[in-house]
């Protein structure tokens, strides 16, 4: 085979994997062109269809409009699902948003005019190309404000994980079930009396404000304080219960969580600063107690007061309840710009604070370093530079808060200004007494306050829930050094061997103590460890403690594994005494008698060690610092 043949098979090779590249990535561009025109069409079409559907009641052509958004959102997602197979979020606000946005505005338009007309403007091809323009740029708005993370596998990993932590901690309230129970029912019944007071308000308004009847307007009063009581005294229990409930869970917590810590190895604290540690027993579980109780509380809570207030609402005036709840889709981008952009700022500013604390404990701690070389000047402006970049992060955070809080106030008086324009017109054609009107504000006022506590909530519950997390990493661990053995022989001659041991500590797994070490310790004989500093002395005493779990080879007591033995059977057959004591938050006597089942011998233990008589002549003798 010569030359020229190779090089036209690989020209011909070549040219063939070019091909079916091409010929690969064509089919995917010619498939979203022929779903983009077939959706436009099958849209279009339902367009018209509906246009031929004739009303003349208000309630009939609103009707004709909602289940026609219904049918047009319901065939492009499956449309979109057939030719591409693949419905992304983005496109799913765009279907949602051009489906329904003609029956919003239409709905809107006749809750706050009372014109007739027979067609809606479904069958306007100009409003069909501004709903899809006002669509595409809400998106578009949608995905550079918020940028879209729920399609990742770590945030679906994150959302399950924290549903699997939620459920854990339901679990742990079991044993509260009773106090949850009766906080809920409570919760229930003050929500419900709340929300009529300000309806026997309006009532009280309109018998004022017409002929005088002595009876209602003593009845109206009557219901407003039994209302308010029954308000007070059902929040009063229900703060009262789900406290109780806290206080029980974080102490139970507390303790389960110490009880595990106590059964980890000592590797487990060399690598896990205490800080950390006592974090988790403090903050993460009083956090956790959050989670169920008070966020649940609050959500519950909300929820309910939500639903009930847009019932007695639609009841006084579905036209201005209508008005209200537009102010609902607003408040929740607003709130979701804010949170996004406010979060990442707030965890800039820790980093940046963190940073700033580092300097400040660097210099503290090497202070004799730092007079040395005469550099405080320059610690200084070092130091002075992390707070200049904390004091930037800090001011664009509070900046973002500001604004979001202008805007925040700014849509609830627009919403408040319109309310009061379109309520006046319905007062003076008689659909609404002043009454009423009164009693929709006051439901008013507090629906858009409810909406913001809702979309906050859900973030502050994944935040518990992940302090939570944390309290399980610990609960559900496993101790690396076994203690699971069950060896209690009657009698042990102390017979210990080393039999080519590799040990390296787990703060540093990268630099090995102990490496192919034997030795053997007779039973009846005193065996002195000696070699420099770091040479593993002190190792092999941990080992034999069964502190560490050697890497290789064996570890024998009177021939048998170091494991396989019971643990407490072997911390009793060991004593050590260690060059640096530790003393406990207890008296002399307890400090004596530590990990012993009877202390009738202290007293002689003292005298041996010929501290007797210097405890006695202590304040309180034995007992000092009990």
């Amino acid at each position: 085979m010569n030359t020229t043949t190779l090089v036209s098979r690989y020209s011909s090779s070549y040219e063939d994997d070019c091909y079916w590249k091409m010929a690969g990535n064509t089919p995917t561009v010619i498939r979203k062109v022929i779903a983009l025109f077939l959706a436009v069409f099958v849209d279009l079409s339902l367009v018209y269809v509906s246009g031929f559907v004739v009303t003349h009641s208000v309630f009939g052509h609103l009707a004709r409009l909602w289940v026609s958004a219904a049918l047009r959102c319901l065939a492009l997602t499956a449309v979109t699902l057939i030719s591409l197979g693949d419905l992304k979020p983005l496109l799913l606000r765009v279907i949602a948003a051009h489906s329904l946005l003609p029956a919003v505005f239409e709905t809107g338009t006749k809750a706050l005019c009372n014109e007739e007309t027979q067609y809606g403007l479904l069958a306007d091809m100009r409003c069909w190309l501004m709903c899809a323009a006002a669509s595409l740029a809400g998106a578009l708005f949608w995905e550079l404000t918020i940028p879209d993370s729920d399609v990742t596998a770590a945030s679906k990993d994150k959302k399950q994980k924290a549903r699997v932590l939620f459920v854990k901690v339901l679990h742990l309230y079991k044993a509260d079930f009773l106090l949850l129970l009766g906080g809920l029912v409570f919760l229930t019944l003050a929500v419900m009396c709340e929300m009529f007071i300000p309806f026997y308000t309006g009532r009280v308004i309109d018998i004022l404000g017409s002929q005088y009847q002595p009876d209602e307007f003593i009845s109206a009063l009557l219901f407003t304080g039994l209302f308010s009581l029954g308000s007070s005294v059902s929040a009063g229990c229900r703060g009262g219960l789900l406290l109780c409930a806290i206080s029980s869970f974080t102490c139970r917590v507390k303790v389960k969580l110490f009880g595990a810590l106590t059964k980890q190895e000592i590797g487990f604290f060399e690598t896990i600063k205490t800080g950390e540690i006592t974090s988790r027993l403090s903050k993460d579980t009083n956090l956790m107690g959050r989670t169920v109780c008070l966020n649940v509380n609050v959500l519950l809570r909300t929820f309910i007061k939500t639903l009930g207030m847009i019932s007695l609402m639609m009841n006084l005036s579905w036209k201005l309840t209508f008005l209200v709840v537009m102010e609902t889709p607003i408040t929740v981008l607003i709130q979701n710009i804010y949170d996004t952009h406010y979060q990442r700022l707030s965890l800039a500013v820790q980093d940046s604070m963190a940073l700033a604390n580092e300097v400040a404990n660097e210099v503290i701690s090497g202070i004799y370093a730092v007079r040395s070389f005469n550099t405080e000047k320059h610690e200084a402006l070092r130091y002075d530079n992390r707070l200049l970049d904390t004091h930037t992060l800090k001011t664009r955070r509070d900046t973002v808060r500001a604004v979001y809080l202008l805007a925040q106030k700014l849509t609830g008086l627009v919403m408040q200004l319109l309310m009061l324009y379109y309520g006046r017109m319905l007062i003076q054609s008689g659909q609404m007494t002043a009454g009423n009107m009164v009693s929709f504000i006051l439901y008013q006022s507090n629906f858009g306050d409810n909406i913001r506590t809702l979309t906050y909530i859900f973030g502050d519950m994944l935040n518990s829930v992940g302090a939570a997390g944390k309290v399980f990493e610990y609960l559900d661990r496993k101790p690396q050094v076994s203690t699971e053995g069950e060896l209690k022989p009657d009698q042990l001659t102390g017979h210990i061997s080393f039999n080519n041991v590799n040990f390296a500590y787990p703060a540093t797994p990268n630099t090995t103590v102990l490496q192919d070490f034997s030795v053997e310790l007779k039973s009846g004989q005193m065996t002195a460890l000696v070699g420099p500093s770091g040479g593993g002395k002190s190792t092999c005493v941990s080992l034999l403690e069964r502190f560490y779990e050697q890497r290789n080879g064996d570890i024998l007591l009177d021939n048998k594994p170091l494991k396989s033995y019971d643990h407490r059977f072997l911390h009793k057959q060991i004593a050590v005494v260690s060059q640096k004591p530790v003393l406990f938050s207890g008296s002399v006597k307890y400090n004596i008698t530590y990990g012993l089942a009877e202390s009738v011998n202290f007293q002689e233990a003292a005298r041996k060690a010929n501290a007797h008589d210097f405890i006695m002549k202590l304040e309180k003798g034995y007992d000092t610092g009990g």
